[in-house]
């Protein structure tokens, strides 16, 4: 019952959704550098061009994407008690590959459920990579149980 449920909700899914939250112990004015850093981005997203379109300084940063997927991707930090909750999104489409270089005039792919899913599963892995990167640089030199930097 439950597949059917789920095969019938991913038949109306046209693109790929990432959403992720990680709790990291260190201010927002310490981690948004991370984010910011332009040079960190390839690094980050090898498969993916990112355009900013809204730079929030300690709040995050929201950009155009493009390349192996087409569409938006945002990081919003939030102070939360002694800390910073990263929050991840991203709303894209899978590129053609003639579409890959530009983000004007751009094509998309229509993706089977099984398609979807991988590729939602590996945009997800990735985006917990690349926040458990930056909260292993705070996590480093820090007890657990010790208040952050």
């Amino acid at each position: 019952m439950a597949d059917a449920r789920v095969r019938d909700t991913l038949e109306h899914v046209t693109s790929i959704h990432v959403v992720d939250q990680t709790f990291i112990a260190a201010q927002r004015e310490l981690v948004a550098p991370f984010f910011h850093d332009q040079d960190s981005w390839r690094r980050y997203w090898p498969d993916l061009v990112l355009v900013p379109y809204q730079v929030r300084g300690k709040q995050g940063i929201r950009w155009t994407v493009y390349g192996d997927l087409i569409g938006t991707m945002e990081i919003w930090l939030e102070p939360v008690m002694d800390g910073t909750v990263v929050h991840y999104f991203l709303k894209a489409d899978k590129a053609a590959r003639d579409s890959r270089d530009t983000i004007d005039g751009a094509q998309t792919l229509a993706l089977t459920h099984q398609e979807i899913h991988r590729e939602w599963e590996r945009w997800k892995r990735a985006a917990k990579a690349v926040v458990f990167e930056v909260k292993a640089e705070f996590d480093r030199e820090r007890a657990p149980g010790v208040p952050p930097a």
